[in-house]
């Protein structure tokens, strides 16, 4: 199905190349798994019904937030669906996992709690599901890694194509900037900036990509130093192609393979990045949902709480596993000494 649709024969070659390397296709299958139950995460693990039929009338608590008086309750005024007293008539549909990220088991005895029949994966310091939160923290880490990897990869395409391109003083003047920025301890400054504004998942994707995009850059200059001299950048010149056309229709298509072949691994140290930060207290805000603050935990309670470093360090190396083995299909796939054979 997808061969039919791909129409440019060398596309269509690295796909059939990336095909025929198992380990990367079962991984791919996989990690588009975990992505599709880590966004449907709502309807997997939440504290409100999917659906409700009370009194003979229909609710979505899981999309819509209905207020106590709805119910007959004036007693609070958040809604707790797990005191509803329902009738024989009455219906509800609950998620597999009865918690949401941010809510409590009162309960347990103590907090961390160990593993149970409702907390399958234990709980947090604060009483909170684990298995909740590390399947809510994979949307956030995703999110963060692609959201930093197009941005970096978007910032180093367009300053290493115009150094490669225009070559001369341009590319002297931009290299040496480059160089100036490299020497910068970027982690140090990172978490410095971090420190002075309000951490939020988009002020850590701006500042994670203020110096994330200088080795890209690299690639793209020299991409763009070897494709410029090519006989049909010259053949396109000399039909009279202005540079814009020369660099978006034959330069920039012919570049991008190093940058496609990075991206799985540019989207895990991303991911391992935010698990860092997390880990040091200056990653998402509490109580955002994150592998690194429930390894920053475990830290605190390694003799009593091992599966608060078990359960978020498996998700967080066999997503990385995962991504390495799709990148090295992806290699395999985009490197031009591999026969189609």
């Amino acid at each position: 199905m997808i061969e039919k649709r791909i129409k440019n024969e060398l596309t269509l070659k690295r796909w059939r190349r990336f095909k025929r390397n198992r380990p990367a296709v079962v991984s791919a299958v996989i990690f588009i798994i975990c992505l599709v139950l880590t966004f449907a995460a709502p309807l997997i693990a939440n504290s409100r019904p999917l659906y409700l039929n009370y009194k003979g009338t229909s609710y979505f608590p899981v999309f819509k937030q209905y207020h106590p008086t709805e119910f007959g309750i004036k007693t609070t005024l958040i809604m707790n669906y797990r005191t509803l007293e329902l009738s024989d008539d009455d219906t509800a549909i609950w998620p597999i996992i009865k918690w949401n990220p941010n809510e409590s088991n009162s309960e347990v005895d103590y907090y961390p709690a160990p593993p149970t029949e409702n907390n399958i994966m234990g709980t947090d310091d604060r009483g909170r599901d684990v298995f909740t939160r590390v399947l809510y923290g994979f949307k956030y880490s995703i999110v963060y890694a692609v959201a930093v990897w197009f941005i970096t990869f978007l910032l180093g395409v367009v300053v290493g194509g115009i150094s490669g391109f225009f070559g001369g003083r341009v590319d002297i003047l931009t290299q040496r900037a480059i160089e100036v920025l490299s020497t910068v301890p970027q982690f140090f400054l990172l978490i410095i900036l971090i420190d002075i504004f309000s951490p939020s998942l988009g002020m850590l994707i701006i500042i994670s990509c203020l110096f994330s995009w200088i080795p890209i850059s690299y690639y793209v200059r020299g991409e763009f130093l070897k494709n410029r001299k090519k006989e049909f950048v010259e053949a396109a010149r000399g039909m009279g192609s202005k540079n814009g056309r020369i660099i978006f229709k034959h330069i920039l298509p012919n570049s991008l393979s190093p940058i496609i072949t990075f991206t799985p691994f540019a989207i895990s140290g991303h991911i391992m990045g935010l698990a860092s930060l997390d880990y040091l207290g200056f990653g998402l805000p509490v109580p955002t949902p994150s592998w690194g603050e429930l390894l920053a935990q475990a830290q605190k309670n390694f003799t009593i709480a091992w599966w608060l470093a078990v359960y978020p360090g498996l998700a967080l190396a066999a997503t990385l596993f995962l991504l390495v083995l799709i990148g090295d299909g992806v290699r395999d796939a985009m490197d031009p000494k591999l026969s189609e054979n």
